[in-house]
């Protein structure tokens, strides 16, 4: 049984994978040089560069389930217990969000109570507000359609609340501040990672570029569990033939038994069918969601942890990149590059201007670097990081697997239950392939054009 797996990034990763491994004949095509998708790097001079900082939790099972069968695990690390340092620019102050070796929710309580940015009362309210999102239903319609902001504000969280401790996770995981983000992905994250149990919200986060943690890797392992993989092969149609389904790809056709799509929204609507329950317009609907990141490299270290939030400031999270980049930073140096999430009023700015914005943030933020000489500084942009995970978009998303005899869809923004991270992206990859071996029917007419 052929199947024609279109897309690279870590559903389609996973979807070929997993296909192989069952004993499909396995092509993958990939419209970019690199396998990996969103989770990428290229050399900026002599850096290694990866085009965005992607950090993952302990609960995030199935992302961590790709790496063991990449066999990259030791390429990773993992907090042995939650700890974020938390920096205010306006006070120079540093809180530490630490778990204890309690159950949860209480394993949070301590650090929640000590919480610097918060005045004492604001932290009350915010445990309050905590324990009563454990109680809100994800998978209700109704909880999708309103928006996580106003629901904050209904239980007594103020803005400073929001934009000191709400935010500093909420945004960085939903790719939207809370009054643009869906309730139901907002309960999401905050229950499973930190309101259920206690260890679940542990940070990982790679060691070494992103290339050498998920395309390298993944090229190999297809080639060995004998999948064909094409780069730089566009997939221009998807269509039925029979109760086969035809590939174009570069002016050529490829016949093939089964099809799982793993691209972003706007080449799914393109590429299914027509005839299928799709809205008109869902993925422009849909929309996208921008992340941009400042890489500065210094001549001497400013940051003393491998990475650090930040309030009351526009940096958001500051990592520390040096130890990746290896022998191309100077000796003594240090690389970090600056995270910000939901980035719409930044992704245009030229790179001289968010110098200027940053590297004078950065001062404020980080003593050693008030006299430190900056060797280089530029920017990566992706302008369509994630989709819009605002509220009612849980009615766009479509959940993975089949749509068709024979053909199945895959990618973060699929209904998971997840936001669109890189375990709803390998959750989907899963749920595809199981549903492509599940199924060999025919091609029912309705979906022909």
């Amino acid at each position: 049984m052929s199947v024609a797996v279109v897309g690279g990034g870590l559903a389609g990763i996973t979807a070929a994978l997993a296909l192989a491994d069952a004993g499909r004949d396995v092509s993958l095509y990939e419209g970019r040089g690199w396998l990996g998708g969103l989770t990428h790097s290229y050399r900026h001079g002599e850096i290694e560069v990866d085009n965005g900082q992607h950090v993952f939790l302990r609960c995030c099972e199935a992302y961590r389930r790709l790496l063991a069968r990449l066999g990259v695990t030791d390429r990773v690390a993992l907090q042995p217990r939650l700890s974020i340092p938390v920096r205010s620019a306006a006070t120079g102050r540093t809180a530490r969000l630490r778990r204890a070796p309690l159950p949860a929710p209480a394993h949070l309580a301590g650090s929640l109570l000590r919480y610097s940015p918060l005045r004492p009362g604001q932290r009350l309210r915010f445990i309050q507000a905590a324990l009563a999102l454990r109680r809100v239903d994800p998978s209700d319609p109704a909880t999708d359609e309103q928006s996580f902001g106003d629901w904050l504000s209904a239980h007594g969280q103020s803005p400073r609340a929001v934009s000191a401790l709400w935010d500093l996770i909420g945004v960085a995981t939903l790719n939207a501040p809370a009054p643009h983000a869906s309730l139901a992905l907002a309960a999401t994250v905050f229950q499973i990672g930190l309101l259920t149990k206690a260890s679940a919200g542990d940070i990982g986060w790679s060691l070494v570029p992103l290339r050498r943690l998920h395309g390298e890797p993944a090229l190999q392992h297809l080639s060995a569990a004998g999948a064909r993989v094409y780069t730089g092969a566009r997939v221009e149609s998807v269509r039925p033939r029979g109760d086969r389904w035809t590939i174009g790809v570069r002016g050529d056709e490829h016949v093939v038994d089964q099809v799982v799509l793993a691209v972003p929204p706007a080449a799914a609507q393109r590429l299914l069918p027509a005839g299928l329950p799709f809205p008109p317009g869902w993925a422009e609907q849909l929309g996208s969601s921008p992340i941009i990141n400042a890489h500065v490299v210094y001549d001497r270290p400013v940051l003393d942890g491998p990475f650090l939030a930040t309030v009351e400031s526009p940096a958001q999270w500051i990592f520390d990149r040096t130890a990746q980049a290896g022998e191309a930073v100077p000796a003594g140096g240090q690389y970090i590059a600056v995270s910000l999430s939901a980035a719409d009023d930044l992704v245009d700015l030229p790179t001289a201007q968010l110098r200027e914005m940053l590297v004078p943030e950065l001062a404020k933020l980080l003593p050693a670097a008030r006299g430190a000489g900056v060797l280089d500084f530029f920017v990566t942009r992706e302008r369509h990081a994630t989709i819009r995970q605002g509220p009612g978009s849980g009615r766009l998303r479509p959940p993975p697997g089949a749509v068709a005899p024979g053909l199945a869809i895959a990618g973060a923004w699929t209904a998971t239950g997840w936001p669109a991270t890189m375990e709803g992206a390998v959750r989907s990859g899963e749920a595809a392939a199981a549903a492509v071996l599940s199924t060999v029917e025919h091609v029912p007419a309705e979906v022909a054009r």
